[in-house]
C-alpha cells in the first residue's frame, strides 16, 4: 500500500505524534534518533604517490568496509599569495557538518599536484540512513523473483524463420527480475536480500539517497537559498560531485572469466566498443549502472534506429525507381533536346545584367529534379505518414513494457519530489492537497509574470531568426547577380548561390542554438516549477519551439513560399529593391533536397565531430588544469575526476527529434533521408555509450517512467507531417500539374515543357522570353491554372482525410499496454497489497475483536517460505 510522504524527506507528522509544521531541522533530529551508528568524522589524509596505504580497494573507505558511494571535491592553490575567500572554506565545513548531522559519513582524502592541492570528500550512506531515505523516496523493493520478460520483435521473426540471429549475444551477469512493491522498513523481513545489509541497496539507489541529502542541506542562510550541492558548484566552493564508477572499463592483460568483470566492464566489453554496432543493447544491465531515465533514452534510440530500418530501404528503393527512370522522362528529354528553341527571361532584371538563357541550359539540374520528384515519392510520404504513426503507438507498448519491468510504471503521479532548487526557493509552504502533508510552495501568481517574461524572449528570439532567414535569402540573391553575369559561372550560378546560402544559414543556426539553449535554461529555472518532470518539460518546449523556427524556417521558406511571389516580366514583385525569388528550372523540390540534405547531413557530421573531439579536448584541458603526477597509481575517485562531467540527455534527445522532423515533414523531397539517419543512429548510440561508460563521470542516477514531453513532440511532428507532405506533393511537386496535363491532354506527356512555359508580355523586355507559368499573353492566369488549383486543394483534402483516418484506425487497433503486460502489472499490486498488509489487523484477530476486515489479513505468498 502506497504510503504518504512530505517532500523534505520527513516522514508523516502522525507518524511521530506532532501536530504542528515540520521544519528541515526537525528532520535532522529524528535521524539522529534513529541512527544506531555513531556520525562518521571528517578525517584528513595527506598522501603522495609512495604511500602504501594504496592496496584498500577503491571503492571502499580505508576501512576496507563502508562503500564510497559518493565524492565531493574541491581545490585549493598551492601559491600562499592567492589565499581562497575564507568564506567558501566556513560554508564547506558548515555543509560537511550538516550533512555528518544527517547521517552520512565521511572521510578525506588530500592530493597535491603540480599546481593545486585536490580534496575528495568521500561519502558512505549507513544502513539506517539508506532505510530512511527508501522509504522517503518511495523505492521500490523486491518481493518475488520471477522469469526475466526482455526480448524483442525481430529475435521472435528471425526465430521463427530459422534464420540464426547474429544480433543476439549472451551478456553476463544478467539482472534478475522482480515482483517489487513500495519499500518499507517495518516489512523489510518480506523483501527479498534484506538479510545483507551492504549488497540490498544498488550503488543506483545508494547515490540517489546520497544525492538528495546533498542536494537538499543548508550550508548558509535558507533565506538566502543557500542550500544544496548545486548552489556550492555554481559558487566554486566545490568544483565536483559524482558517484564513482565501478573500476576500469577495461579487462585486465590476464585471462577473467566474462562473469567477473565488473559492471563497468560488462558494459564496455558488451556495448560500448565499436565492434558491437550490429549487437542487442544490454538494456537491464545499462539501467542497472545507470537508472532508468538513461535506460529509458537508449532503449528509445534502439527502437527509432531498429525502425528506421524499413524506412530507409522504402525510401531506397523509391530513389532507385527514379534513377532507373529517369531516361524515360517525357518533359526532361523534351528540354534536353530543344537546344535554342526556348529563350528564357532572365531570373533577375535586366538593368543589372542577368542575361537571357536557354531551357537547355539547365538539361543536367532537371534531370536529376526528377529523382526527387516521381510518382515514387508520393506513395513515400503515404508511406512515411503511417510508418511515423506505428512507430509511436509501438514505441508505447515498449514503453510501457519496460516502465512496468524497471518499476517507474507510476512514478511522475505518485512518487515524484519536488526539485531541491524549488524547496530551497520556495515562499511558502502550503499542504499537498494529495499527500495532506505541508511542504514548500511557490505561489502561481508570482509565477505567470516569469513564464510571460519568457515567452516574451521567446518571440525575440524567434523573431531574430526570421531576420537571419531575410537576411540569407538577401545573401542569395546578391550573390547570384555577379554569378549570372559570368559567361563561366552561369549554368551554375543557381546552385552555388544555393548551396552557399545553405551552408551559411547552417552556420547561423548552430551558433543561435547554443546561445539560446542557455537562456533557455536561466528562464526555466526562474520560472521555478515544482518537480524535475516539469522542470525538463518546460525547458524541452522552449528550446525545441526555437530550434524548430531555427531549423526548419528556411526550408519552409523554399518548400512553401519560395516562387509563389514572384509576378511575371513586367509586374515582377519587389522586396528591399531586390526582385523575389524564383525556383531553379529544376523546380523547387531539387532546391529543397539540396537544403535539406546540407541542413541535416551537415548537421549530423558536425554533431558526431563534436561528440568525438569536444569531450577529448575537455579531457585533456581539465588535465592539464590540475596537472596530476602521471607516474602516480590513481584511485578510483581520482580517475573519475579526470573524466569531465556528464551533461545529461537534454541534446541527444533534440538532435534526435529534429531528425524525425527532416525525415518525416520534409520527406517528399528527399527519400534518402532516413538512410541518412540510420547510418548517423548506428554510429550515434556507440558515441553515446562510449562516451557515458568512458569519457565521462559517473551520473545520479535518475528516475523516469518514459522519455518526458519528447514524446508529444514526437506525436505532434507525426502530425504536422501529413499535412507538410500534402502541400508539398500538391502545390511544390510537379506530380498534380503532369497528372492533370495527362488526364487532360497526352497521356505520354509530350508537348508538357513548352506547355508550361508563357510568353512575357509584349513590350515588358527587350527581346521576347519565355517563363515558367500558366498564364497568358497578358500575364493573367489560364483556365488550366484554375483547374490545377481545384485539383491541388482537392488533393491536399482528400490525402490528409484518409491517412488521418487510417492512422486513427492503427491507433484504436494497437494497445498502448499489451494484454500480458497488464496481467503482470495487477499480479505485482496484488502481491505488494498482501505483503505490506498492516500487522495492527493481525493483532486485533488474535485479540478476539470484532471489528477486523478479513480482506486486511495478509496470506502467504507463494514463494515467501
Amino acid at each position: 500500500m502506497a504510503e504518504k510522504h512530505s517532500i523534505n524527506g520527513v516522514k508523516p507528522l502522525s507518524e511521530y505524534g506532532a501536530t504542528t509544521k515540520r521544519q528541515p531541522e526537525d528532520k535532522v533530529r529524528i535521524l539522529q534518533d534513529e541512527l544506531s551508528s555513531p556520525d562518521g568524522e571528517l578525517q584528513m589524509h595527506n598522501r603522495t604517490s609512495t604511500d602504501s596505504d594504496l592496496s584498500f580497494k577503491d571503492s571502499y573507505f580505508r576501512d576496507g568496509k563502508r562503500r564510497i558511494d559518493f565524492v565531493l571535491v574541491y581545490e585549493e592553490d598551492m601559491d600562499k599569495s592567492k589565499q581562497a575567500d575564507p568564506k567558501l572554506k566556513q560554508w564547506r565545513q558548515k555543509y560537511i557538518s550538516n550533512i555528518q548531522k544527517i547521517g552520512l559519513e565521511t572521510e578525506e582524502e588530500s592530493v597535491q599536484s603540480e599546481k593545486i592541492m585536490l580534496n575528495f570528500v568521500k561519502i558512505h550512506a549507513p544502513w539506517d540512513v539508506c532505510c530512511f531515505y527508501a522509504e522517503d523516496l518511495c523505492m521500490r523493493a523486491p518481493l518475488q523473483a520471477h522469469s526475466n520478460p526482455s526480448d524483442n520483435w525481430s529475435e521472435r521473426i528471425l526465430k521463427a524463420l530459422k534464420i540464426p540471429n547474429v544480433m543476439y549475444e549472451e551478456v553476463p551477469n544478467k539482472p534478475l527480475d522482480f515482483y517489487t512493491c513500495q519499500f518499507k522498513k517495518s516489512k523489510l523481513y518480506r523483501f527479498l536480500g534484506s538479510e545483507n545489509h551492504d549488497t540490498y541497496f544498488m550503488p543506483t539507489q545508494r547515490s540517489r539517497i546520497c544525492w538528495e541529502v546533498l542536494a537538499t542541506v543548508a550550508y548558509g542562510k535558507r533565506k538566502r537559498a543557500e542550500i544544496g550541492i548545486e548552489r556550492l558548484l555554481e559558487e566554486d566552493v566545490y568544483t565536483a560531485a559524482f558517484p564513482i564508477h565501478d573500476g576500469h572499463y577495461e579487462k585486465p592483460d590476464h585471462y577473467v572469466s566474462p562473469e567477473s568483470l565488473n559492471r563497468r566492464q560488462i558494459l564496455y566489453e558488451y556495448w560500448a566498443r565499436w565492434g558491437k554496432w550490429y549487437k542487442y543493447q544490454p538494456l537491464d544491465h545499462i539501467r542497472e549502472y545507470f537508472g532508468e531515465k538513461i535506460g529509458i533514452y537508449f532503449a528509445w534510440l534502439g527502437f527509432y534506429t531498429a525502425w528506421l530500418l524499413p524506412a530507409a530501404i522504402v525510401g531506397v528503393v523509391v530513389f532507385l525507381y527514379g534513377v532507373f527512370t529517369m531516361n524515360s522522362n517525357t518533359p526532361a528529354n523534351e528540354m534536353c533536346d530543344s537546344n535554342l528553341t526556348y529563350k528564357m527571361c532572365p531570373l533577375c532584371d535586366e538593368n543589372v545584367g542577368c542575361p537571357y538563357w536557354f531551357l537547355s541550359d539547365v538539361c543536367i539540374y532537371t534531370k536529376i529534379s526528377y529523382l526527387f520528384d516521381h510518382p515514387g515519392t508520393v506513395f513515400y510520404a503515404i508511406f512515411v505518414s503511417f510508418w511515423a504513426v506505428t512507430f509511436l503507438e509501438y514505441w508505447k507498448r515498449k514503453n510501457a513494457s519496460l516502465a512496468h519491468h524497471w518499476d517507474v510504471i507510476s512514478f511522475e503521479e505518485e512518487e515524484e519530489r519536488p526539485r531541491p532548487e524549488y524547496a530551497a526557493k520556495a515562499t511558502t509552504y502550503e499542504k499537498n492537497p494529495i499527500t495532506g502533508v505541508k511542504e514548500p510552495y511557490f505561489p502561481t501568481r508570482e509565477r505567470i509574470p516569469r513564464i510571460l517574461s519568457g515567452i516574451g524572449v521567446i518571440i525575440l528570439m524567434m523573431t531574430l531568426v526570421i531576420i537571419f532567414i531575410v537576411a540569407v535569402i538577401m545573401y542569395r540573391v546578391l550573390v547570384s547577380i555577379p554569378l549570372f553575369q559570368s559567361t563561366t559561372l552561369r549554368p551554375q550560378a543557381q546552385i552555388i548561390s544555393s548551396m552557399s546560402a545553405a551552408v551559411v544559414n547552417l552556420i547561423l543556426i548552430m551558433a543561435l542554438g547554443r546561445v539560446y539553449e542557455t537562456l533557455a535554461k536561466k528562464l526555466t529555472q526562474w520560472e521555478m516549477h515544482r518537480t524535475q518532470t516539469e522542470f525538463e518539460d518546460q525547458l524541452t518546449f522552449k528550446v525545441f519551439l526555437f530550434q524548430f523556427v531555427n531549423f526548419y524556417s528556411s526550408i519552409v521558406y523554399i518548400a512553401f513560399f519560395k516562387g509563389r511571389f514572384v509576378g511575371y516580366p513586367g509586374n515582377y514583385t519587389h522586396f528591399f529593391g531586390l526582385r523575389s525569388e524564383d525556383c531553379n528550372n529544376g523546380g523547387c523540390l531539387i532546391e529543397l533536397a539540396q537544403q535539406l540534405a546540407v541542413i541535416m547531413i551537415g548537421k549530423q557530421i558536425i554533431n558526431n565531430i563534436q561528440e568525438v573531439f569536444v569531450p577529448k579536448i575537455k579531457a585533456l584541458l581539465h588535465k592539464w588544469k590540475i596537472k596530476m603526477d602521471k607516474n602516480a597509481i590513481r584511485t578510483r575517485w581520482e580517475e573519475d575526476y579526470e573524466l569531465i562531467e556528464n551533461e545529461g540527455l537534454f541534446e541527444e534527445y533534440l538532435e534526435m527529434v529534429l531528425q524525425f522532423g527532416f525525415i518525416t515533414i520534409f520527406v517528399a523531397a528527399f527519400p534518402l533521408a532516413p538512410l541518412f539517419a540510420l547510418l548517423n543512429n548506428w554510429v550515434e548510440i556507440r558515441l553515446d555509450a562510449h562516451k557515458f561508460v568512458c569519457e565521462t563521470r559517473r551520473p545520479v542516477a535518475e528516475r523516469a517512467q518514459d522519455i518526458g514531453v519528447w514524446f508529444s513532440i514526437l506525436d505532434a511532428l507525426a502530425k504536422l507531417a501529413v499535412i507538410s507532405n500534402a502541400f508539398l506533393i500538391a502545390f511544390t511537386s510537379e506530380f498534380l500539374p503532369r497528372l492533370l496535363y495527362q488526364y487532360q491532354y497526352d497521356w505520354n506527356l509530350n508537348g508538357y515543357t513548352n506547355f508550361t512555359l508563357a510568353f512575357a508580355p509584349n513590350g515588358t523586355l527587350t527581346q521576347e522570353c519565355r517563363y515558367n507559368s500558366f498564364r497568358d499573353r497578358n500575364g493573367e492566369f489560364n483556365l488550366f491554372f484554375w483547374h490545377l488549383l481545384a485539383v491541388r486543394l482537392t488533393f491536399v483534402i482528400v490525402f490528409e482525410h484518409v491517412v488521418f483516418g487510417i492512422c486513427h484506425l492503427i491507433d484504436i487497433l494497437v494497445p498502448d499496454v499489451p494484454e500480458s503486460l497488464e496481467l503482470k502489472i495487477k499480479r505485482e499490486r496484488y502481491l505488494a497489497k498482501q505483503a505490506l498488509a498492516d500487522t495492527d489487523t493481525i493483532m486485533k484477530l488474535a485479540r478476539g475483536e470484532d471489528d477486523v476486515d478479513i480482506n486486511d489479513v495478509p496470506v502467504n505468498i507463494p514463494g515467501d517460505d
